[in-house]
């Protein structure tokens, strides 16, 4: 590859979820270039092609390549999330919803969680959740979609996916749109006096060569490692190195609302037919874990070991990588597939052409990085202000912060600012729903609030909670919603 000029071909290398979304949207959104994809063997340890629960940007993602609810939803068999249920983060407190939609509205010149602060001080405050359309109706199983104009009007909804289906269909898109599937796997990579890849060499003696190459072959990264390996390591903030996955049938499909229980080791999850453990193997082992996840019938697959950290140049070159070829972190939050998209998206803004010039890839990792970085600081941020008395808990909580997610807590524990960060990926509410539901509260109210006489707050705070309670009955039972779209589908 050399010159200037637009690019013209992109190999994706990469068997699972990852890889078949980046073709999928590179062949969709850049119909110009020629995209084969290199389908090796899926990596067990890619999380983001493990994990069955996704945060809203999917169906996003998906909507933006022309495939809507019915193709991207229904007929893959996913179920609606509206959030997740954390239990026994803090001992003492009762559980506490993260939605994704909004928690009240602003108040006069300050947010609702201020507001929501100065009235808890004062004994007078439901729980935060209360004032959360999302997080009321996911407590009670039901579902509607976001209405506008109704008080079910802006929340957004992840899935939770059939992996097997869903992946069947994406590959079936892909494919129609013009992606050429190579089966394979990669032997050798030849990198040239560059840094660039010049070509890789399969084990089937194939020699292929493209001016792009996307790496979305997971934590081995099989491209963008013959490279180089730099990576920041963050396990000093995320203790779980292990991930345990299982499979319950238990016939009553997924909760639109997936809890996630703290054990004395990490947490657990159970979001359908998948559940799952998140560990730290100095505390907990393996045996002990898969002992656990069984418990309640679940068939328990081998143990995944986990790194977190991430690459600080994910774009080195001529090669990307994308997904956990880039960052991996344990699947609190839900983060390893919506980070991959996200990449995706930049990469298909910023598509460079064959110069490859360094000052793109700069702000493309620059961008990368920060949005990981404030991924990794909301998941810290459960660990760091959780209160459990176990050793691993005691010693997460006295790790000193990454200094980006020290001032966030220092602003936050002071008054309950929540300072701006470009790339963020949750919500100032989430924040808020977050550190308000474990426990961690201001030390003092803001002054913006005291421009609303407590009362008129109360009033509007009582109004909204009736309100909700209210629509609630109107709205029907997931599992209702979900099989009146098959009906409509049938017809």
């Amino acid at each position: 590859m050399t010159g200037a000029g637009p690019i013209r071909d992109v190999l994706v290398v990469g068997g699972g979820l990852t890889a078949w979304c980046a073709a999928a949207a590179l062949k969709r959104r850049a119909p110009f270039l020629d995209v084969t994809l290199l389908a090796t063997p899926p990596a067990r340890d890619a999380l983001a092609d493990r994990i069955a629960c996704t945060l809203p940007s999917l169906p996003g993602f998906q909507a933006d390549l022309g495939i809507g609810v019915d193709d991207g939803v229904t007929r893959t068999g996913a179920g609606y999330r509206l959030g997740t249920r954390f239990i026994g983060w803090a001992e003492g407190l009762p559980d506490y919803v993260h939605a994704y939609g909004p928690y009240g509205h602003a108040i006069g010149p300050a947010a609702f969680h201020l507001h929501w602060v100065r009235a808890a001080r004062d004994g007078v405050a439901r729980p935060f959740d209360s004032y959360s359309p999302a997080a009321r109706i996911a407590r009670e199983g039901r579902f509607v979609p976001p209405a506008p104009g109704s008080i079910f009007g802006a929340h957004d909804f992840g899935l939770t996916l059939d992996l097997t289906r869903h992946m069947a269909m994406i590959r079936a898109f892909a494919l129609h749109i013009g992606v050429r599937e190579m089966a394979g796997t990669v032997a050798e990579v030849r990198v040239d006096a560059r840094g660039h890849i010049a070509a890789l060499t399969t084990e089937q003696d194939r020699t292929l060569s493209a001016d792009l190459f996307l790496d979305a072959s997971g934590p081995a990264a099989t491209l963008r490692s013959a490279i180089d390996d730099d990576r920041q390591d963050w396990s000093e903030w995320l203790p779980c190195d292990r991930v345990l996955l299982g499979t319950r049938v238990s016939g009553e499909g997924a909760p639109v609302l997936t809890d996630v229980t703290a054990h004395a080791a990490g947490w657990c999850w159970s979001s359908g037919e998948q559940v799952g453990l998140a560990y730290a193997s100095q505390h907990l082992s393996d045996a002990d874990a898969a002992a656990m996840l069984s418990r309640d019938g679940a068939v328990v697959d081998a143990p995944i070991a986990i790194r977190a950290g991430t690459r600080l140049q994910p774009w080195r070159g001529n090669c990307i990588a994308v997904g956990d070829a880039a960052t991996q972190v344990e699947p609190l939050e839900w983060c390893n597939l919506h980070l991959a998209l996200s990449a995706i998206d930049r990469l298909i803004a910023m598509l460079p052409d064959r110069a490859m010039a360094p000052v793109e890839a700069a702000d493309f990792n620059r961008q990368t990085l920060a949005e990981a970085d404030r991924v990794r600081d909301f998941l810290a941020a459960h660990y760091r202000t959780a209160r459990r008395p176990e050793p691993m808990w005691q010693a997460v909580a006295r790790a000193e912060p990454p200094a980006c997610l020290a001032h966030t807590l220092s602003q936050f524990a002071e008054r309950g600012r929540l300072p701006f960060y470009e790339e963020e990926t949750f919500a100032r509410d989430g924040w808020a729903a977050m550190l308000l539901g474990q426990g961690f509260l201001p030390r003092r109210v803001d002054p913006l609030v005291h421009g609303v006489p407590p009362h008129e707050v109360q009033a509007v705070m009582t109004r909204l909670s009736d309100a909700i309670a209210a629509a609630l009955p109107q709205s029907p039972a997931h599992a209702e919603w979900r099989a009146g779209q098959m009906r409509r589908l049938a017809r």
